[in-house]
């Protein structure tokens, strides 16, 4: 058994050539390098990234309602994949260059659900798809007063349809193991750390519903 610490490390490579292929509304682009591995022979690669940058994922949940904000939105990339074009997803979106990815999910929270959370947890970072996007997903935790929640948002002057709804927590957890065909991964994810934080998240729950919902009620 290996006796390596259990993270990721840095790569010994060197960077042959790199190329821009395409500038759209992502840019994507060619990589020629030289990869040293210790205890395995040096290298040659050819790699394509489509370049993202950092984004966010929000959990957000009515403490009240013991129920959880999700959105239903298109994606092309899901209907040329499965079919099912009409997503179901939680609050996401980009960070802008320098912005500290607290502020992107406070905004993003906003725009999408058009309710303010006043504050938002950090969770956990992952790569979303590492063998050809270079998307560095943050997610965070945030707690709304769902009372009024908007039948459409999003951003002025963004060509998307983002419908908001509300499902009860144990039920959109349930869809975990229940076969539902729910294919975004930063829902899946958001949920999956829901289900192995319960305790925390009620706590935190009744904390914010203590801070904020006297100001969410004026």
């Amino acid at each position: 058994m290996t006796k390596l610490p259990l993270e990721d490390a840095v790569a010994r490579i060197e960077i042959l050539n790199d190329t821009l292929i395409y500038q759209g509304f992502r840019r994507f682009e060619s990589y020629r390098l030289t990869l040293h591995t210790p205890g395995a022979p040096t290298i040659s690669q050819t790699r394509e990234i489509l370049r993202v940058g950092g984004a966010v994922g929000i959990v957000a949940i009515d403490p009240a309602q013991q129920a959880i904000v999700l959105l239903r939105q298109f994606r092309l990339t899901a209907h040329v994949a499965t079919g099912r074009g009409e997503l179901i997803e939680i609050p996401a979106g980009m960070v802008e260059p320098g912005e500290d990815p607290v502020v992107t999910a406070r905004r993003e929270c906003i725009e999408e659900t058009g309710l303010d959370p006043h504050e938002v947890h950090p969770l956990f970072t992952c790569l979303v798809s590492p063998g050809a996007v270079d998307e560095l997903a943050h997610f965070f935790l945030a707690f709304v007063d769902a009372t009024d929640l908007p039948q459409h948002t999003g951003a002025a002057g963004e060509t998307e349809v983002i419908r908001p709804f509300l499902v009860p927590l144990d039920e959109a957890l349930a869809t975990l193991d229940s076969g539902a065909h729910l294919a975004n991964g930063y829902l899946r994810m958001g949920l999956m750390w829901v289900a192995l934080h319960r305790d925390e998240v009620a706590e935190r729950g009744r904390a914010w519903q203590a801070k904020w919902a006297p100001v969410a009620a004026e």
